[in-house]
């Protein structure tokens, strides 16, 4: 069985568009007529010019090869053009294409994903969600209203969630690494406060920032968000920096979690190493694919870290995280994301049952995906998956933001 061919679809997912502006599939057939899907988190690059690298890593590095060399082809990528160091968005194209060749070689042997790399370590896994707004909250008001997340945090915890995400402390700009305002972190202990009143303790809080702050304003922020007990702190600065992610996390009793923007585990090690976070968070779209990341956690074992993949994508990427966390005993949790477009595009393959996701037993991903669905929702605009702002943090106000992406209504 060789690899053959390769598609590539590009769909846009419709209102309210969580999980980005875009998903970049990739199609592989083998030359036995098998075929594997599989999604590249690769977004500092349009779809186009990333549709061009992922033609060029699969003509380059793997037609013609057998699909079961995923340590070949990964040497091949990750050494091309005589580099040998991560690059984003070739191994964004790599992550995509080496779930797809997972998914072939599980179809082929009519076995899931996960009893190719491992075996059953997990029946289900723990579920987390962002608090995304109801349809009857009003935009961008909901992004700076603890009162109206409060209320999602609830319908979340009824829905069976034990632990939820929300990230109060704008406004994701370029120029990162900056003081937070005063405004932000009293809204910041606004939307603890808040969410605690509500839920109270049956849920855990999950504090995310996107790599926004400074040290010392990531310290500030840490000290008046502890007496909430987040089970997290997401990437609270810039994600180039171990060493100082290492003192924020020496400042602070919240477990600091990071790993969303990092691929490969030359990335990941030196976070271990330096003791810069507990919780790793790979793309699996971005990180290099399913046996990169199964890597990386056997890594993170050695420094009792724990493993909860991040997901704003779509639902591939999400399968091929189930099929990872299924595998490895320091699974923490794995991000979802609930709506019509996700579900339909697997059709109800996966699904958040009371709060875990039970793993599933069919071959390869375990999906079938709806490629006419897909292909029927193309990307027509011109932003990337995902874009922060070019204007600075301003001090007079709150520093409200627009969400993961637009909302299209």
């Amino acid at each position: 069985m060789k690899l053959a061919d390769l598609d590539i679809i590009v769909t846009a997912p419709p209102a309210p568009g969580w999980g980005g502006r875009y998903w970049i599939i990739p199609k592989v057939t083998t030359d036995t007529g098998v075929v594997g899907y599989g999604e590249c988190y690769a977004s500092s690059v349009g779809p186009e010019a990333m549709k061009a690298v992922i033609t060029d890593v699969f003509a380059r590095h793997m037609a013609g090869e057998n699909p079961e060399n995923i340590e070949l082809m990964f040497r091949r990528v990750y050494s091309s053009g005589f580099t040998q160091r991560p690059d984003l968005s070739v191994i964004g194209a790599w992550s995509g294409l080496e779930m797809a060749c997972w998914d072939i070689l599980g179809k082929d042997r009519d076995r899931p994903v996960h009893a190719l790399i491992g075996g059953r370590m997990n029946d289900r896994i723990r579920a987390y969600t962002y608090l995304y707004p109801r349809p009857d909250h009003p935009l961008p008001d909901f992004w700076s209203s603890a009162d109206m997340a409060a209320e999602v945090a609830l319908d979340m915890v009824e829905k069976g969630y034990t632990a939820i995400k929300f990230d109060p402390a704008g406004p994701y700009t370029i120029r990162g690494g900056h003081m937070p305002a005063m405004y932000d972190i009293s809204l910041s202990v606004a939307f603890c406060k808040a969410i605690r009143d509500a839920i109270g303790d049956r849920a855990d809080l999950l504090f995310g920032t996107h790599g926004q702050f400074s040290t010392g304003g990531a310290i500030r922020l840490a000290k008046a968000i502890e007496a909430y007990s987040p089970l997290w702190y997401e990437e609270p600065i810039p994600p180039d920096n171990v060493n100082q992610m290492a003192r924020v996390a020496s400042a602070t009793s919240i477990p600091i979690a990071t790993g969303e923007r990092l691929t490969t585990k030359a990335e990941f090690a030196p976070v271990l190493r330096a003791g810069a976070a507990s919780i790793l968070q790979p793309a699996l779209g971005r990180a290099g694919g399913i046996w990169e990341t199964k890597k990386i956690a056997a890594m993170a074992e050695v420094y009792n870290a724990q493993i909860a993949p991040h997901l704003y994508a779509g639902p591939v990427e999400w399968a091929a995280n189930i099929q990872l966390a299924a595998s490895i005993p320091n699974i923490l949790m794995a991000e979802t994301i609930e709506t019509p477009f996700h579900n339909d595009l697997i059709k109800g393959g996966i699904a958040v049952e009371d709060g875990y996701i039970e793993v599933p037993n069919t071959p390869g991903l375990g999906i079938d995906f709806d490629e006419d669905l897909a292909r029927a929702h193309p990307y027509e605009g011109d932003g990337l998956h995902l874009q922060m702002q070019d204007a600075p943090i301003g001090y007079h106000d709150v520093n409200n933001f627009g969400g993961g992406a637009p909302v299209k209504r």
